[in-house]
């Protein structure tokens, strides 16, 4: 019998509540309110097309601007994936994935190796998407590469549209992550040679 892997986080601050649980091994199901309608959005393409299913019941200080509520859903869902993965035994660790959106090509590469690093290369040519500021998508990758302690690399390869180009980078990290979760019956215990991660 295979082990679940689905975490559940909560996170209280002054700022925002959170609660959050991912099913790493779902079918692409989501319950997100989250009040950053946007980000909503983003959040249901990354688990439609990574197969995650993700629940987000989000609170947070909006009526300032969307940057808290962004970044400590971050940091939620990257604890859940970490905790999600448990010993990481038999994953294939490595992900890849290029996915194109009309004008836009993004790309994101990942490596759940425990050690956590962000390499992100992207512009946009407006400052926002309705009123969600695209700088925050950064934040986002940036705490959740942090907290999951993944090493992911976040290429915007063209594009002209910001929403379609925001688009392509929150499926291709799904589908990423998708890729390096699933277990491989060959890999015993850990896939590195220094047998941990």
């Amino acid at each position: 019998m295979t082990q679940s892997r689905v975490a559940r986080i909560q996170r209280n601050t002054l700022e925002t509540e959170i609660d959050l649980t991912l099913n790493l091994d779902g079918t692409g199901k989501t319950k997100l309110h989250t009040g950053v309608p946007f980000l909503e959005h983003m959040l249901d393409s990354f688990a439609k097309h990574g197969q995650f299913d993700l629940d987000i019941d989000a609170k947070g200080d909006i009526e300032i601007d969307d940057h808290h509520t962004v970044e400590d859903i971050a940091i939620c869902l990257g604890q859940a994936f970490q905790q999600s993965l448990g010993a990481k035994r038999g994953i294939r660790r490595f992900g890849n994935s290029f996915v194109p959106m009309d004008d836009a090509l993004g790309q994101v590469v990942v490596d759940v190796s425990n050690r956590p690093h962000l390499e992100y290369r992207a512009t946009f040519p407006t400052l926002q998407v309705g009123s969600f500021a695209t700088e925050l998508v950064r934040e986002f990758f940036w705490k959740f590469a942090l907290e999951s302690r993944i090493n992911l690399h976040a290429v915007l390869h063209y594009g002209q549209n910001s929403h379609h180009m925001i688009e392509s980078l929150f499926k291709a990290l799904g589908r990423a992550l998708d890729e390096a979760t699933q277990i491989d019956p060959r890999i015993e215990g850990v896939l590195s040679a220094k047998g941990v991660l």
